[in-house]
This record gives structure tokens, C-alpha cells and sequence, in this order.
């Protein structure tokens, strides 16, 4: 049976919602605090952190955030709006090429409300190996690196469905790679990265189910 993706993509929003409203249930419960497996995580990655593998992290974990991120979103977009061109307009066409880079922003804004409104405080910055600002919880860079690979993702899958398999397997692998970074650099408890994953799966879901009817008539 074809799962339609519509429905697929309700059916992730719907888990990553109360897998994300669990997390945040759990962590609020214990006061925003670390968990003892959290803490003894980010014991385990102070103590294993050779300079060579530190500034492999290091560089990593900027692909995750800021134009990096930004640069994925247009380029997601520049995959849609070339299938776009044969059948719209080209003002219609440079829409369509902006709305990944205007999706990501949203999901920025929504990402900061909630980091401000938990407040969940980030781990000691004697364990730091990276410049942090802000509150911990959901991950930054959890969010934006997988939310940005998940758009070039979607646009491939989309434009190019032979290479769907592949892309999502990348974006994938991406996304967790930089969320690992930023609890290997000591920055975030690992439940922030968790709920920075859930909160960008959850954001691109409700994406495709928003614009599914612009997004059908660019399937390849």
C-alpha cells in the first residue's frame, strides 16, 4: 500500500509534536537540570576530547547554523524553482525559490521563543570547547543544521525522486553529526539536541502539509 505523502508527513508531525512536548514535559519536570546519564554523557566527551577531534568538531559544528544553513535553504529553493519555470511564471518562480530560505527563518523565530521560554540553562562553560550564548533547550544547531538538510532534502526528493533515497540518507547523516558536535563540544545536554532534532522533523512536516498543493505540481 502507497502511503500518500501528505499523510506521511501529517504522521511525523503528529509523533515529533509529542515526542517534542514529552521531552520538554520531562526536562521541566526536573527543573530544567541535567539528567544523571547527561551529566555522565558530557563527563564521558570532556574527557575524550584530543585537540585534533575538538577542531574537527569545531568546524563541523559551523556548517549547522547561520549562511551555512541559509545557503542550503537557497539552494533547496533553486532545486524547486528550476522544476517550477516550465510551468509558472517567473515572479511565481523566484517565490517558490524564497520560500525554503522564509520557511527556515520562521522556524528560527519559533525555535527562539521557545529556547527563552524554557530558559533551560546549558552545561557549566568550564566544559565549553565552543562559544555559546542563549539558554539550551531545543539545540540551535540541532535544529537549524537538520531542518536545512532536510529542505535540500525534500527538494531533491521532490525534483529528482531516483536520488530521493540518497539525499534523505545524507541529510540524515548530517543532521546527526551536528547535533553530536554541540554535546561533544560540551555546549548542550544531549536531551537539547533530542528536542532540537524533534522540533525541525516537526517543522518541515507541517511545511509539506501547508504547501502540499504548490509542492505537488513540482514533483519530478
Amino acid at each position: 500500500m502507497t502511503v500518500r505523502p501528505s499523510a506521511a508527513a501529517a504522521a511525523v508531525l503528529a509523533v515529533c509534536v509529542a515526542a517534542f512536548a514529552a521531552v520538554a514535559a520531562l526536562v521541566g519536570a526536573h527543573g530544567w537540570a541535567p539528567f544523571g546519564f547527561e551529566r555522565a554523557v558530557l563527563d564521558w566527551v570532556v574527557a575524550h576530547r584530543p585537540d585534533p577531534a575538538e577542531r574537527t568538531a569545531e568546524l563541523l559544528t559551523e556548517l549547522g547554523t547561520g549562511v551555512f544553513s541559509y545557503l542550503f535553504a537557497l539552494a533547496a529553493g533553486l532545486l524547486l524553482a528550476r522544476a517550477a519555470l516550465p510551468h509558472r511564471s517567473r515572479p511565481a518562480a523566484v517565490a517558490v525559490l524564497l520560500a525554503p530560505v522564509a520557511w527556515l527563518a520562521a522556524g528560527q523565530l519559533l525555535r527562539r521563543g521557545l529556547m527563552h521560554g524554557f530558559g533551560r540553562p546549558r552545561p557549566p562553560a568550564a566544559d565549553w570547547a565552543f562559544t555559546a550564548h542563549d539558554f539550551a533547550f531545543p539545540s540551535g544547531h540541532a535544529f537549524t543544521g537538520a531542518l536545512s538538510a532536510g529542505l535540500v532534502a525534500l527538494a531533491v526528493a521532490l525534483t529528482r525522486p531516483g536520488a530521493a533515497r540518497p539525499a534523505v540518507t545524507a541529510a540524515t547523516v548530517f543532521a546527526v553529526l551536528i547535533g553530536c558536535t554541540r554535546v561533544y563540544l560540551g555546549v548542550h545536554w544531549p536531551l537539547d539536541v533530542l528536542a532540537g532534532w524533534l522540533l525541525a522533523a516537526a517543522w518541515l512536516a507541517l511545511g509539506v502539509l501547508l504547501f502540499r498543493k504548490q509542492l505537488r505540481g513540482l514533483r519530478g
